[in-house]
């Protein structure tokens, strides 16, 4: 009800000619994504869908929404999801359900899962894979507020070699299964993932994402082996760079890891058993490491369920993920947060700043890898990942204080997103 008043308002005041009043949030607590520390009884005022300022003079007739004893933090960024599916306990169910399921239907319920992303408190998301452009009219929808949920930036096929992680299970050509190629992301050889490339700008996409490792939920392919060559991944790179879309390289393997660094990737994407050598190279050129960690857990929770590979696969890569990101942090490489959500159910995102921290990782470095650091990643921190005046008044609320207790960050109740209020469950 009290957001169907607010929608009431604006229209009213729209349709007079008049400016819609500014909008005050006030909290005894703000985290700017800039400081290590909270601002106490804190303001932050926006008129439209932009930050004039934090703290000042209240303007006259302002809305003030007091959300008491909470912390005001910048909508958070998810580097790496998946809103077009979700996993369940089930490997090959999973897996005919989906082929089984017309592309309307798919997008109808990824609805569902970008309501609950955005209500958790992230306003904006990396979707790093998706089939039949479902992500890119997913994208489209939100944009258009047909549907609510994140703002996306989306890489529509990842690029995978025949066999590789991006590929279909090897099931049996006479069964019917599609073979993939380049515009589904299949590519071999460097003119093949050129094209392959291309084909996912030219049908919507924000970011390319490829693969050079294995993966750990695929069946065929081994998790830490290079699949794609330098020629094809220096290859895939350049392309995208030269059509101005960053790239994100899922790897696990160190081997393949150390390739794409030297391709000139933007971020690494898992990281499972990368070596210091490797972390040190990702620091000395500025490359982010997106470490899902949220991914691993979830897997490990329902292990034996999952066929014996890739059982295999999730228990070497767990193992190893620990020490990789505990040597990163000492590194110094530039983190992204990142959850891999569809591993792990939607909605459930925040539990990554746990896990993050559990690893040694300070409460605040948590929340810039949600904040700053994820928005200069996306190259959207003009406009996202800080509070501060003339930014997109994306903006959330926890209870307590998340540098006390960072918990607290997987009970946000209030979110606005664009200036304009999705959750209030104050």
């Amino acid at each position: 009800m009290k957001k169907i008043v607010l929608a009431l308002a604006f229209l009213a005041s729209s349709a007079l000619g008049q400016q819609p009043r500014s909008v005050v949030l006030k909290a005894a607590r703000l985290f700017d994504g800039t400081s290590d520390n909270v601002i106490r009884n804190a303001t932050v005022i926006i008129e439209g869908n932009r930050i004039t300022s934090i703290g000042g003079a209240v303007p006259p007739n302002a809305q003030l929404i007091d959300l008491g004893d909470a912390t005001l933090l910048p909508g958070f960024i998810d580097a790496h999801v998946h809103l077009t599916q979700e996993a369940g306990p089930n490997w090959y169910l999973d897996f005919f359900t989906v082929l089984m399921r017309q592309p309307a239907e798919q997008a109808l319920l990824a609805t569902t899962y970008a309501r609950k992303t955005i209500e958790a408190g992230f306003t904006t998301v990396r979707n790093v894979g998706a089939r039949d452009y479902v992500d890119v009219g997913l994208r489209n929808a939100i944009n258009n507020g047909w549907v609510v949920g994140p703002r996306m930036l989306v890489s529509a096929y990842a690029i995978s070699s025949t066999g590789g992680h991006g590929d279909n299970p090897p099931v049996p050509p006479s069964r019917g299964v599609q073979q993939l190629g380049p515009i589904e992301g299949v590519c071999n050889g460097t003119g093949e993932c050129r094209a392959a490339v291309r084909y996912q700008i030219k049908y919507g996409a924000d970011v390319i994402k490829f693969m050079p490792s294995g993966g750990v939920l695929s069946l065929a392919d081994p998790v830490d082996a290079p699949e794609l060559s330098q020629e094809e991944m220096n290859a895939i790179v350049e392309e995208a760079h030269h059509w101005g879309r960053k790239v994100a390289a899922h790897c696990h393997g160190d081997a393949a890891a150390r390739m794409a660094v030297q391709a000139g990737v933007d971020s690494i994407e898992h990281g499972s058993f990368m070596k210091p050598e490797t972390l040190a190279m990702m620091r000395d050129r500025g490359v982010y490491l997106v470490p899902t960690l949220l991914a691993g857990d979830w897997v490990m929770r329902q292990i034996d369920k999952y066929p014996p590979a890739i059982a295999a696969k999730g228990r070497a890569a767990v193992a190893a993920r620990s020490d990789m990101f505990r040597n990163a942090l000492k590194s110094g490489v530039k983190i992204a947060f990142g959850t891999d959500s569809a591993v792990s159910p939607h909605g459930l995102n925040a539990l990554e700043f746990a896990l993050m921290t559990g690893l040694g990782m300070s409460p605040a470095a948590a929340l810039h890898s949600a904040t700053s650091s994820a928005a200069t990643l996306l190259g959207v921190e003009d406009r996202l990942g800080t509070l501060a005046a003339g930014k997109l008044a994306d903006i959330i609320a926890v209870p307590g204080n998340p540098l006390d207790d960072i918990h607290q960050t997987e009970h946000v109740f209030f979110v606005m997103k664009d200036g304009q209020i999705v959750k209030n469950a104050k």
